[in-house]
């Protein structure tokens, strides 16, 4: 499946064949801020900005803040035959929901994101020998494709110790289906007797439901005059505690419009923790710059579900086994310019903040046990500041490549845009008497 030589990929989703292993392709989201600045962010302290990766830079909070991101993206595909294929995704990156309980001391945030996708298909074409003398073909075509993914409600709490010091915990919960499917539809044949045979078109179905806890533990310190006066520099980290889940695993068949249930069986897997760290410096107003890093030992994948010995089991999860998994590390860095600075009484575009930056990833996915596959990306967007002071609308941009066309796999080349609107005002304050 991960090499669709034979076939023509298509998909609404993420786009990616090698979404079909693991859990899905891992999506993560902190902020607009640190999307368009390589995606980390785990340092960045910002009043416009609640980034979700580290609870302890929600204590930053003034303004009760309400986000909301789309996001967009085109992907190419193509394999080591030079068979191609395009495909393209829609979809909400997060809803963010952040408010002050002491301003600048203690923060509550909530919000709702994507945790993992499944959503790929590829197609196979070929015919098989029918009949008592099997003297007869009959052409088949088979859709391979998958579906669904884990959602993540989070809400927590960041805590201001000193001017310096700042920690965060949240409680997390993940939760969805996966779901991959065979479908295979036959063309009507004419045995050579003159029988006329309409052989039935099956839909075979495997699919997981799964739901868990975890948590996620955060610290920030915060120094100044570091390098040079007036200068700000920050180290963040956190991290995601192993989330045992819970559910039901299904297989179904589905045949002309009839559908049954084969079996169910109920599991657990075990998800791997996950370490960040990253660093932030602002030599001035004008200037952000970023750097960070983040681990997971997805080696250290667990599952009991069965590994499907029959056509009424269903088949191994995750695809391909555990063997599959590889332990993921991601490396990103950017920069944001604001070339007003603190000037409120400069231009509209030069208060507005354009950001850059790019990462590395060495994927979680290793379809073929051997070959280890990377992602690369550059980042850009522009922030646009509005009417209300604490309110920003932003436009991202990515681009990059995934995976390889050696050893039978496949080449992603993609490209998104996303659309950022962070609403900021200052609620539950009551007016003092003058």
């Amino acid at each position: 499946m991960a090499a669709p030589s034979p076939a023509q990929a298509q998909s609404n989703g993420e786009g990616t064949i090698y979404s079909r292993f693991g859990m899905g392709s891992l999506l993560e989201f902190s902020s607009s801020q640190s999307d368009a600045m390589g995606g980390g962010g785990y340092a960045l302290r910002s009043l416009n900005y609640n980034p979700d990766a580290n609870p302890a830079l929600w204590s930053d909070q003034v303004f009760t803040r309400l986000s909301g991101s789309a996001a967009y993206r085109s992907t190419s595909v193509e394999d080591g035959q030079g068979n191609s294929g395009r495909l393209s995704s829609g979809n909400v990156q997060a809803l963010q929901f952040n408010f002050p309980l002491y301003e600048r001391s203690l923060g509550v945030g909530i919000s709702f994101q994507p945790y993992s996708r499944s959503n790929y298909s590829a197609t196979r074409t070929g015919q098989e020998p029918i009949g008592p003398r099997q003297d007869a073909e009959a052409r088949y075509e088979t859709t391979f494709s998958g579906s669904g993914g884990l959602h993540r409600l989070r809400g927590g709490l960041g805590y201001r110790i000193n001017d310096m010091l700042s920690v965060g915990a949240t409680a997390d919960l993940l939760f969805g289906t996966l779901e991959r499917r065979r479908r295979t539809r036959w063309e009507a044949i004419r045995l050579p007797n003159s029988t006329l045979v309409q052989p039935r078109n099956t839909i075979v179905s495997d699919g997981v439901q799964l739901s868990g806890l975890t948590s996620t533990l955060g610290g920030h310190l915060a120094l100044a005059d570091v390098f040079a006066e007036d200068d700000a520099f920050s180290i963040g980290a956190s991290v995601t505690l192993p989330a045992n889940l819970s559910g039901e695993q299904y297989r179904t068949l589905d045949e002309d419009l009839a559908r049954d249930t084969l079996s169910t069986e109920r599991g657990d897997v075990t998800l791997p923790w996950k370490g960040r760290l990253g660093l932030s410096y602002q030599p001035n107003a004008r200037w952000t710059v970023v750097l960070d890093g983040a681990f997971e030992p997805w080696s250290t994948f667990s599952s009991d579900f069965s590994t499907g010995a029959s056509e009424t089991v269903p088949s191994r999860f995750p695809a391909g086994g555990p063997g599959t998994l590889a332990d993921r590390w991601r490396l990103s860095t950017g920069a944001e310019v604001v070339p007003a600075g603190d000037d409120q009484l400069a231009g509209y575009f030069a208060q507005a903040a354009y950001r850059f930056g790019g990462y590395a990833e060495r994927m979680y996915v290793r379809p073929d046990q051997e070959t280890t596959l990377y992602e690369f990306a550059l980042t850009a967007g522009i922030s646009l500041p509005t009417s209300l002071s604490g309110t920003r609308i932003d436009l991202n941009t990515t681009a990059g490549t995934r995976g390889t066309t050696t050893n039978s796999l496949v080449r992603d080349r993609f490209f998104g845009v996303s659309l950022h609107v962070n609403f900021g005002e200052r609620w539950f304050q009551r007016r003092k008497l003058r």
